[in-house]
């Protein structure tokens, strides 16, 4: 429906006026297919092609799963619950994982900004850290700690560590010199720098940090539950892959996307009520 401004406009019979009311309404159509309606269409369209595919080649279950399949898989595991309970596991120990990674990443980046010294002294360990596969550390993580959740916690701490810290160091150093020489004229403590300027300006670099790790947050504690654990969605694929049920394994592939998706977006939102200024400025073209 045409606005009334818009719909005065076309009965008073103004061609241009007409023209641009009716651009004007089709905008809120145009934007919804192309966030809703196109994407849909496409997975519509893969989901048909690959059904289509399984039927004509009859492609063994076992090697590849049918959509419908797979859909069949999933629906049972929700409905017993089996999938409820292990994926709200797996998302505490990324969760908790996360969070524990993010805070020392942040601590130990603003304190290597700040200090300089300590770059010197702590960074190269934490790159020698980083280097090392997370696989190989998960082993030692069960034999240090156990077979418990807190092992698998550690190992998404670790994952979700690097990320951060980056970003954070990058964020902090990237502001202007110019802006420092000024709040140093006006005598600002080191703590109202870092308070007013040096961090609210880190903060797009941090949330870019955070967005990455809280993805990989996902994959360390399914790597966690792989090497030993008795619960979670990493030890439900594994049991799929061992009794050759691949349409339930593909069905967890799809809870892990579902999870992974949600913390994403969770974290996006959280994303766009701190950092408002960016969306602000995107409007305005700046």
């Amino acid at each position: 429906m045409l606005p009334g401004r818009a719909m005065d406009q076309v009965l008073t019979g103004d061609k241009a006026a007409e023209a641009g009311a009716l651009v004007t309404a089709e905008q809120p159509n145009r934007r919804l297919w192309a966030r809703f309606g196109m994407p849909l269409t496409v997975f519509v369209c893969l989901m048909g092609s690959w059904e289509a595919l399984i039927w004509l080649l009859d492609v063994p279950g076992f090697l590849v799963p049918a959509p419908s399949a797979i859909v069949q898989a999933l629906w049972s595991g929700l409905v017993t619950g089996l999938y409820f309970s292990h994926a709200a596991v797996t998302m505490f120990e990324a969760v908790v994982g996360f969070a524990i990674g993010s805070l020392l990443g942040l601590a130990l980046g603003t304190v290597i900004v700040v200090f300089p010294t300590m770059e010197r002294i702590v960074y190269p360990y934490v790159v020698a850290l980083q280097t090392v596969p997370k696989v190989a550390i998960a082993p030692l993580m069960v034999v240090w700690f156990g077979f418990g959740i807190t092992s698998k916690i550690l190992v998404v701490a670790l994952v979700s560590l690097f990320p951060v810290l980056v970003n954070v160091m990058a964020g902090l150093r990237s502001i202007d010199q110019d802006r420092l020489d000024l709040l140093g004229a006006l005598a600002a403590s080191r703590w109202q720098i870092f308070r007013y300027v040096r961090f609210p300006n880190a903060l797009p670099f941090i949330f870019a940090g955070l967005n990455t790790a809280i993805v990989l947050a996902v994959i360390g504690a399914i790597v966690a539950e792989f090497v030993g654990s008795n619960y979670g969605l990493g030890f439900l694929i594994l049991q799929a892959n061992y009794q050759l049920d691949i349409a339930g394994a593909f069905s967890l592939f799809v809870v892990l996307s579902v999870m992974g998706v949600a913390l994403h977006g969770s974290l996006k939102w959280l994303e766009r009520r701190c950092v408002f200024w960016i969306n602000i400025e995107a409007r305005n073209g700046l």
